[in-house]
Parts: C-alpha cells; structure tokens; sequence
C-alpha cells in the first residue's frame, strides 16, 4: 500500500508539471472523469473471474498431471512430460488464438469469449501446475509414505490425508505467483473481445486519444489486484503454517 501511495503522489506531481498530460479524461472531480473511471473498472469482475476460473481449473488438471510424473511405468511418466513440454511450448496469446478460431473448425464446438479464454488459460497454466505439484509432493520424505503404509492407507488415502496436505504447503507461494501470472496473462483475452481490464482501456483510448494517461490507470488498476492477491497468499500462508506447528 506504501508504493501505491508513493506511486500516485508522483503521478499528481508530473501531472501539475506537464501541461501536454490531460488528466482530466480520468479526474473523478469531474462527471466526465468519473464516468471514465467507472467504465474501466467495470472491466475488473471479468478479469477477477475469468482469472479465479482458470486458476481453479488449471490447479486441478496440473495435479492430474503431475500424478502420472510420479508413477514408476515408463509409459505415465513419457505421458507427464509431453504434456508439459508441448504446452509450455506454446505462447499464451497463440493458445488463445487457436482456442478462439481454430478450436470450433476443428470440433464444430464455438466458445464464447469469457470460456474460450478460461480455456485457453487453463490449459496453458496447468503445465506449469503440474510441475509445481510433482516438484512438491516429491519433497515430502519417504518416511511419510512408510508412515501411511504402515496404518493401512491405500494410495489414495495416502496423497488425500497425508502428502498433498503436506506438498500444499510447501508449495503455496508457487501457487500464489501462478495467480498473479493468471491475472496478469488475462489481460491477453483482450485480443479476443473480452470485455476485461484491457479491454476496456483501450476502448477508452479509441474514444479519448490519451493512452498515457488511461494505460497509467490500467497499470494502477492491475497493481491494486496484485497487490491484494499477494496479501492474501501471505495471510493463508502464515495461517497455513501457523497450523503445522
């Protein structure tokens, strides 16, 4: 909250110093400046959502993945790492590309933006999933397995009640970073007509032709979500651990 703070003093102090910067298009003094700011934050529940979606499904079909890493047959681990290796491949704005156009030519299933988007997002972030939770689970001691092994726990019981618990928390601030890269790739769905953050800014700079000053905003606007993701990853975190011990 302090570099926010610092942020905009030094955004109101170039701004009474340059008379070629027109504030004025994002001044909440006035109803034009306003009605300016509303729109662009209107943008913010799709990227909230399209990013809280995408996240949730990407987080489960990673630790789908990344079992299959584990495994001790050849042919489940030659699975786990094509999947990964051919998804990281692939940038994210040309998976949402395909997704969006090349998708429904192949299937005849269209997707609108918002799931063409989750889509997109989804699969792409579940590569990097997928190693975050086998780089996680194969942390936890040996000891642990021996543990379950001994009280009867069959394979699934075992990564329920006792690894994954254990791996989450280890690799919590992983799954934290990966949020923020989610909210800030969602930004890329603009391309498609997503009516996000981006979207909306760049509606605004057609309609108003000052980019400086309504992308300073978007920035802002992307600064202030982060920041609160990054809070709330630190709090669950010290909760989280703060129950281990």
């Amino acid at each position: 909250m302090k570099n926010l703070l610092i942020l905009g003093t030094s955004l109101f102090l170039l701004s009474g110093c340059s008379g070629n910067w027109g504030w004025y298009v994002v001044d909440p003094t006035t109803p034009s400046g306003f009605n300016n700011l509303k729109f662009m934050a209107s943008g913010a529940i799709y990227t909230i959502q399209m990013s809280l979606t995408a996240i949730a499904i990407s987080v489960v079909v990673g630790l789908l993945v990344a079992l299959p890493g584990l495994s001790e047959k050849r042919g489940w681990r030659v699975f786990n790492r094509t999947y990964v290796e051919i998804v990281r491949a692939v940038p994210v704005l040309v998976l949402i590309l395909w997704v969006y156009y090349g998708l429904p030519a192949i299937t005849g299933i269209t997707l609108g933006v918002f799931w063409a988007g989750v889509f997109a997002l989804a699969l792409s972030d579940s590569a990097f999933q997928a190693e975050i939770f086998r780089a996680g689970i194969q942390s936890i001691g040996r000891g642990q397995y021996e543990a379950a092994q001994s009280i009867s726990l069959n394979y699934r019981d075992t990564m329920r009640y006792v690894i994954l618990p254990q791996a989450i928390r280890r690799i919590l601030p992983a799954l934290g970073n990966q949020f923020v890269y989610m909210l800030k790739m969602s930004s890329l769905v603009s391309v498609i007509g997503m009516q996000e953050l981006t979207r909306k800014a760049n509606e605004l700079v057609v309609a108003e032709y000052r980019p400086l000053e309504i992308y300073t905003i978007l920035v802002l606007e992307y600064l202030v979500l982060i920041l609160i993701v990054s809070a709330g990853v630190r709090w669950l975190e010290r909760r989280l651990m703060g129950d281990e011990v």
